[in-house]
């Protein structure tokens, strides 16, 4: 087994020795600007059309200037030419500092299980990455995806992100750097049959629900939603690529969100995160949580595969699922007590 181990201690509270005064600035700093625009971006256009439109109609420069700043910045966030992924590889988005300032705010480790015949590799071998839990923001997929330092690990891959994220400005620049893929089944599909490794969270949007204390849950029991979600398995199957399975432990610990269940349906319904969040201070700023990833043995489609949509070919799906769902429950028992979690259970819903 090849472990990979980075500054932290052995349990979910990262050790304050590991992080200067310059990474925490950094971080909360960077942290209210990237995941804090979901609030400030919509709060600026709204300041600005109020500024506007309450101007004096005679103080024509005033009102120009607020209807012109209004229309630019809206045409910059629709049509972003700086986001494409080319920007991103210019401005050497990987290989900024403040990632690695992340990566110490939380203490980034890798456990990493070796394919049982030394067949694949993980750093270059095309697969899907499947991440759980998906967490209120999924930093636990980003981090794998962004920083230099995790990329020496996991290798480079494409995030599959939900459509929903267009809407959110400077979140969806750093998504575009890292060329990302919709979530959309055409696009997914589009990624692998041109030989892209992706990698995604399966749980999607409804685990930011599900996988966080509800009433009649026990706080000790870890949840990710698996049991509906075959989507990945059939992509897999059909473009016979291995998938690795992946579980963070602290994913779900970096924020926490307040219970609103009429909001939870809507976002649901809309397929668009909309979920009241927060952390330190009430900021959206995470806590210091050790990121712990055990990335577990390929699963490798069968070799002989049917015709797609037939009850043999949807039998091999059932059938890979359950091999994945098994793989997640395993490390995470496997593993628990490296990040202090023994009296913790997994629960697959």
């Amino acid at each position: 087994m090849n472990v990979i181990t980075k500054k932290g201690s052995n349990h979910g509270r990262p050790s304050e020795m590991s992080i200067t005064k310059i990474d925490d600035i950094a971080v909360k700093l960077s942290s209210l600007f990237i995941v804090g625009s979901v609030v400030w971006v919509p709060s600026l256009f709204i300041y600005l059309y109020k500024k506007w439109k309450n101007t004096p109609k005679e103080d024509t420069k005033k009102r120009s200037f607020y209807r012109n700043l209004f229309i630019s910045l809206s045409l910059c966030a629709i049509l972003g030419p700086h986001r494409h992924p080319k920007v991103g590889q210019w401005v050497k988005a990987r290989h900024w500092n403040l990632w690695n300032a992340w990566l110490r705010y939380l203490s980034f480790e890798v456990i990493t299980e070796d394919s049982p015949n030394n067949d694949f590799n993980l750093k270059n071998d095309q697969a899907i990455l499947a991440f759980s839990p998906h967490g209120i923001v999924p930093f636990s997929l980003g981090f794998a995806a962004l920083p230099q330092a995790a990329t020496d690990h996991f290798g480079s891959f494409r995030v599959v992100v939900a459509t929903a994220t267009r809407v959110f400005p400077l979140v969806r620049t750093i998504i575009e750097w890292l060329f990302h893929v919709d979530a959309s089944r055409s696009a997914v599909d589009q990624a692998l049959a041109q030989g892209d490794r992706i990698g995604l969270a399966p749980g999607g949007i409804s685990e930011m629900f599900e996988g966080y204390p509800k009433a009649g849950r026990h706080p000790d029991e870890e949840c990710v939603m698996l049991n509906s979600r075959k989507g990945f398995i059939r992509m897999a199957l059909k473009h016979k690529v291995p998938l690795i399975p992946i579980y963070t432990f602290g994913s779900s610990k970096l924020l926490k969100r307040l219970q609103i269940p009429v909001l939870e349906k809507f976002s649901n319904w809309m397929r668009v995160s909309l979920c009241v969040f927060y952390g330190v201070c009430g900021l959206p700023i995470p806590f210091r949580t050790k990121l712990l990833y055990v990335v577990g043995a390929p699963i490798h489609p069968p070799s002989n595969i049917p015709e797609i949509g037939t009850p043999e070919f949807n039998q091999q799906v059932d059938d890979m699922h359950l091999e994945f769902c098994e793989a997640m429950t395993r490390l995470f028992d496997k593993y628990k007590s490296n990040y202090g979690w023994d009296h913790k259970t997994l629960r697959i819903v």
